[in-house]
């Protein structure tokens, strides 16, 4: 899969990333932060799931109709616990996150909201 990975996310979570062979960007790469709105931009474009700890993507996707390619909010723990997360997502609903799901983190509940274009599972 590929991943842009929000600057709070971290550095670690993208190395863990790319260790198991995804390929997955920094936004720091990228140079200054340049606002989320514009970081949402460049994951769509580039066909990225983007992932973050920031919950304004939630009201730029649902509120402002932005475009994404997927989307991951992990809770503000420790990069070893949104490694443990992030592994946790992507063997559980990887399939979904690759479709354009909304995947949230909230303590220890994961809350997926799949795309509306996409046909409910049997």
């Amino acid at each position: 899969m590929r991943f842009l990975i929000d600057r709070c996310a971290g550095r670690r979570l993208a190395e863990w990333l790319r260790e198991r062979g995804h390929d997955a960007v920094e936004s720091r790469e990228y140079g200054a932060d340049p606002g989320d709105l514009t970081l949402l931009h460049w994951a769509f474009a580039e066909e990225r799931i983007l992932v973050t700890m920031d919950k304004d993507f939630g009201a730029l996707v649902y509120r402002k109709g932005g475009q994404h390619r997927g989307l991951v909010r992990l809770p503000d723990v420790p990069a070893r616990e949104r490694i443990v997360l992030m592994e946790q997502i992507l063997d559980r609903h990887g399939h979904d996150l690759a479709a354009g799901a909304v995947v949230t983190v909230r303590g220890s509940r994961i809350r997926v909201s799949l795309p509306s274009s996409l046909p409910p599972e049997s």
